[in-house]
C-alpha cells in the first residue's frame, strides 16, 4: 500500500477485524474480480436494480442467556478496569427475500461493498479521509430511535451514550496523533438521520483532523498500520480491549468491522466495515453490536444489538 500511494497509483483496499488479512485491488483488478464498490466518490458499477416492495427481513438473535455470558465477561473487565469501553458484537442468522446483489444494489447508504457472493456491507461510517495531506476522522458513537419523543436531546444527554462518545472521540483523537500534528475536534456530537426499513435512527458523530506527519504522507499502508484496529468498533484502552472480546465473542469477526478504503492517486476515502451481511454455507447472517461502559445496562445493549439489523432499503 505504500509502494503503491507513493507512485500515486489508484487502489481499493480491505483490511480484516484483526489486521491479518489485507486485499489490495488496483482498478484493473476490481474489474477481473468480482468486487463491486458504491463510495461517495468512487464507483465500478453504474447498474440500476428495479426497486422491489415487499422486502422481507427477519431476523433470529441469540437468546438473552447466550448474550449474557459475553456481556457478563465485558462487564467484569470494565469493572476491574482492564477496559473503559468494550465494542460487543454477535452474529445473528436472518433471512430475507433479497439475494447479496440485490441487497448491494437497493440499499442507500455512504459507503457499499459486495465481495464475490460471500458478503455485503453497507456503512455509514467513515474510518479516516486523507485530503491534500489532511486527516479527518468522524468517530460515530450513540444511536437512538428517531421515533422516540425529544430523541435528539435524548440522545445528547444519555450519560452512557454521552460516556461512550467522549471516550471513542478521546481514543481516536490519540490515534491520530500517532501520524499527525496540530489534531483538533472540530466537530462534537454532530447528530445524522439513518433511515432503514423498519425503524428510523439517530447517530452522533464528531469530527477529528490533523495535518500528516512528514514521514506518513504519501504512506496509506504505514498509516493503516498505525491506526487499526478501528477505535470505534474496538473500544478502549485497545491491546486489552482486543483480548476481552476474542474472549467474550463466541465468533469470528472476519472483515466485519475491518476498514476499506478507494486512494484515489492523491486522497483516500475510508470506511469502518459496519452493517454486514455474510453467507456461510447457504445461510445468511448479519454480524451486529455496540460499545458497552460500566454504565451499560444488559437489557438495552441487546436491544441495540438487535435494532442494528437493518438493510436501508426504502
Amino acid at each position: 500500500m505504500d509502494e503503491l500511494s507513493q507512485q500515486k497509483v489508484p487502489f481499493f483496499f480491505m483490511v480484516d477485524f484483526v489486521v491479518e488479512n489485507v486485499l489490495i485491488y488496483t482498478e484493473n483488478e476490481l474489474k477481473e474480480n468480482s468486487l463491486l464498490i458504491d463510495f461517495q466518490n468512487y464507483t465500478n458499477t453504474n447498474h440500476q436494480q428495479e426497486e422491489k416492495s415487499n422486502i422481507q427481513l427477519k431476523s433470529f438473535p441469540e437468546s438473552k442467556e447466550d448474550y449474557q455470558k459475553g456481556f457478563d465477561i465485558v462487564q467484569q473487565n470494565l469493572k476491574l478496569g482492564n477496559s473503559y469501553l468494550t465494542n460487543y458484537t454477535c452474529k445473528t442468522k436472518i433471512e430475507i427475500n433479497l439475494s447479496l446483489e440485490e441487497i448491494f444494489y437497493l440499499s442507500k447508504a455512504k459507503y457499499k461493498v459486495l465481495y464475490k457472493d460471500e458478503f455485503v456491507f453497507f456503512s455509514p461510517e467513515t474510518f479516516v479521509e486523507i485530503i491534500d495531506n489532511q486527516i479527518f476522522t468522524h468517530p460515530m458513537k450513540g444511536t437512538i430511535d428517531a421515533a422516540k419523543e425529544n430523541a435528539i436531546e435524548v440522545l445528547k444527554n444519555d450519560v452512557k451514550e454521552k460516556a461512550e462518545h467522549y471516550t471513542v472521540v478521546d481514543l481516536l483523537r490519540n490515534d491520530l496523533s500517532m501520524v499527525a500534528d496540530e489534531v483538533k475536534v472540530n466537530e462534537f456530537q454532530r447528530i445524522d438521520f439513518l433511515k432503514t426499513n423498519k425503524k428510523n435512527l439517530y447517530a452522533m458523530s464528531s469530527e477529528i483532523s490533523g495535518k500528516l506527519k512528514p514521514e506518513f504522507q504519501n504512506k496509506i499502508g504505514s498509516i493503516m498500520k498505525s491506526l487499526l484496529p478501528a477505535g470505534s468498533i474496538l473500544g478502549a484502552p485497545k491491546p486489552k480491549t482486543l483480548e476481552i472480546i476474542l474472549e467474550a465473542e463466541k465468533y469470528d469477526r472476519g472483515f466485519y468491522t475491518g476498514v476499506c478504503g478507494w486512494f484515489d492517486g492523491k486522497n483516500l476515502d475510508s470506511c469502518v466495515i459496519i452493517r454486514f451481511i455474510e453467507k456461510e454455507s447457504g445461510k445468511l447472517y448479519f454480524k451486529s453490536g455496540g460499545g458497552i461502559t460500566h454504565l451499560s445496562t444488559f437489557a438495552d445493549e441487546y436491544q441495540e444489538m438487535k435494532n442494528k439489523i437493518y438493510v436501508p432499503i426504502h
